[in-house]
């Protein structure tokens, strides 16, 4: 039975009272009305009755044909290459193009891309680890382009649609893994400290290790990029550092990102140091690379496509006219144990 509509004639009908209405959810009323075919042909009947009976009034479908902009920091990735595919399967499907752009972290890259923007009179923009002046903001409202931002460099505006990841509970997962195999010398490579995912990644590390009562020795949280050469310097740099004190080497390594930890690998494996028996190491992020490494990499799985792909969606549906709701998406992180991880020798 369903509960007695108490909305005054002209009320604004959403896919939400639809989706109540019908008993199925709001994804499955949005495929109905946009014409997917992959619904029963019993529900799409029953949805198109209940939403001409509540007089929903059908946007028109400005979706295909769209133009949506992707800009990333930088393209030469594998971190990227999953954003894309994720962004780039849900525009393929919606009949949508996307127009990739990398800005290097220079504003005026980013400048030069929203002039551009402008000139092709793109739809909605995702921006990826991007982070906008307010002026830059202001103008693309004034453009009345919708854009989200995808894993967000720092606290975004309470108005703008963010995608993200539990980065401070991956932190925690991965150091409670190694304190749980006997670790106490952990060291952190921490990604750039600007970035909100790092200092996220960063704080949980701490958090986990100051429960357990563990003290972070100087000098064993080294921040640097999200590459591989950044992982081979930082460790080389703790390591050396350590050795000219005279002090122990850590018995593991938890980096913010895969790539630093391949970096670490590369640099340990220089030494002569074994992983995990001499050292071992936990990344972030579950790139594909990492179940290929020798030995294959303990880390942090963090849906990169699936993050990029509700991002998508999310800008698909702003671009259709829909009210989202929720503006503050995260996306559950999880542990996954391989290789490289061992109770200390």
């Amino acid at each position: 039975m369903t509960e007695e509509r108490t909305d005054a004639p002209g009320d604004k009908v959403t896919l939400h009272m639809v989706a109540a209405e019908a008993g199925v959810s709001v994804s499955t009323v949005s495929k109905v009305l946009n014409g997917r075919t992959d619904i029963s042909s019993e529900t799409k009947e029953r949805v198109e009755e209940v939403a001409d009976a509540l007089g929903y009034r059908r946007r028109p479908a400005r979706r295909r044909g769209s133009v949506v902009d992707l800009v990333l920091n930088e393209l030469d990735s594998l971190w990227s290459v999953e954003i894309v595919r994720g962004v780039d399967e849900v525009l393929h499907e919606a009949g949508a193009s996307m127009v990739l752009s990398a800005v290097h972290g220079r504003s005026a890259d980013t400048r030069e891309w929203i002039e551009q923007l402008a000139a092709r009179r793109s739809s909605g923009a995702i921006l990826v680890v991007s982070d906008l002046t307010r002026q830059q903001r202001r103008r693309l409202a004034a453009m009345d382009v919708p854009f989200v931002l995808l894993d967000p460099v720092g606290q975004a505006d309470a108005l703008v649609p963010t995608v993200g990841a539990t980065n401070w509970a991956g932190a925690v997962a991965a150091t409670e893994h190694l304190i749980g195999l006997g670790h106490t010398r952990i060291a952190h490579l921490a990604g750039p400290r600007q970035l909100l995912c790092s200092r996220a990644r960063a704080d949980g590390y701490r958090a986990t290790m100051e429960q357990a009562e563990i003290p972070v020795p100087e000098g064993f949280v080294r921040h640097g990029e999200f590459n591989d050469a950044s992982g081979r310097r930082e460790t080389a740099r703790l390591l050396d550092a350590l050795e000219a004190a005279g002090e122990r080497p850590p018995t593991a390594i938890f980096a913010a990102s895969d790539l630093q930890a391949l970096g670490a690998y590369e640099e340990l494996r220089g030494r002569g140091l074994l992983i995990p028996e001499d050292i071992g190491v936990v990344g972030f992020d579950d790139l594909p690379v990492a179940r290929w490494t020798h030995p294959p990499l303990t880390t942090v799985r963090q849906p990169l496509f699936d993050m990029a792909a509700m991002a998508a969606r999310t800008l698909l549906r702003i671009i259709d006219g829909e009210r989202v709701d929720n503006l503050r998406v995260e996306l559950a992180t999880r542990l996954v144990v391989r290789g490289s991880t061992a109770p200390p020798s």
